[in-house]
């Protein structure tokens, strides 16, 4: 069996009465899109910086494709592409001898892989990394993360500055990884990229793991928003059923989310007088809300 790509096993950072990550465990298995998922703050730099050996976990272990990520951290950085995000060039290079250096770096990268990179993602090479955009910056930040085909892409904010064409050929690029059994992990605050990306997503909040699952799962299981409109106006309606989280009625129109106990719902609406009723699979933004705004209210605060 393949070990995974990624393995925090009870991992925490702190500074002083700081927490930045606490009691994080996490494996990533070989071959996915692993989505890493929360605002600004919650932790996901850290992460990363840690898997990257720029900083020390203050517990636990971290092991990358196998090796330990402080000991073993300079035959981790020779397999894994990498993209900070608050990327440093010398703005005195321009792109193209920005990637010269970095292809030596790595070991003489050929530069017709480079130059394939750069016409897929629009570079511009010529100009002095002081003159470019951020977004053309972050294309040649990205160029030099996949240009020696690594077996794990650490992407921080990786669209960051892109525009929409450019972000199509990020995702075509991703999933041509995943075809060859190789392992990405994206940290974003961008839901759309997540959603559009990843097989697997991991919410973390305040330094803590909240979840990790299948996006598929995540979408199809986790939460569901229900519309119904009944025949009379009905102002407790489904009110005190365990699972509906934002509940809200409007006249005769009664919407919820709903992250358990499915059946309750259908049970209660069953005995209302329904004229209508439509049932969505939740987005990642809804999810997202959930996870980061949802989770702090209990069933007894819904409203009506």
């Amino acid at each position: 069996m393949a070990v995974p790509a990624i393995q925090f096993n009870h991992v925490s950072k702190h500074w002083g009465s700081s927490v930045g990550v606490s009691d994080l465990n996490l494996s990533v298995p070989q071959g996915v899109v692993f989505g890493f998922l929360g605002p600004n703050g919650a932790g996901k730099t850290t992460t990363i910086r840690m898997m990257m050996d720029f900083i020390r976990s203050s517990e636990g272990s971290i092991k990358i494709l196998g090796l330990d990520s402080k000991t073993d951290s300079v035959a981790i950085h020779n397999r894994i592409g990498y993209l900070s995000g608050d990327m440093e060039m010398d703005r005195r290079l321009t792109g193209k001898q920005y990637l010269e250096y970095v292809a030596n770096l790595r070991g003489n990268v050929p530069w017709a892989t480079i130059q394939k990179l750069i016409e897929r993602l629009d570079c511009q090479t010529d100009k002095k990394l002081a003159y470019l955009s951020r977004g053309n910056k972050q294309k040649i930040g990205l160029v030099a993360a996949l240009m020696h085909n690594p077996d794990l892409l650490i992407l921080d904010e990786p669209t960051s500055g892109l525009d929409p064409l450019i972000q199509q050929e990020f995702k075509k690029i991703i999933a041509e990884y995943r075809a060859k059994g190789k392992t990405s992990f994206i940290s974003s605050h961008v839901l759309s990229e997540i959603q559009e990306t990843c097989d697997t997503v991991g919410f973390i909040r305040e330094g803590k793991l909240v979840d990790v699952q299948p996006l598929k799962s995540l979408q199809q299981k986790s939460l569901r928003k229900v519309r119904a409109t009944l025949s009379k106006p009905k102002p407790t309606a489904l009110r005190g059923i365990k699972g509906i989280h934002d509940l809200k009625v409007s006249g005769r129109v009664v919407t919820c989310d709903v992250t358990e106990n499915f059946e309750g719902l259908l049970t209660a609406l069953a005995k209302l007088q329904v004229k209508d009723i439509v049932i969505e699979e939740a987005s990642l933004d809804d999810l997202f809300m959930h996870y980061y705004v949802g989770s702090n209210e209990s069933d007894g605060d819904n409203h009506a």
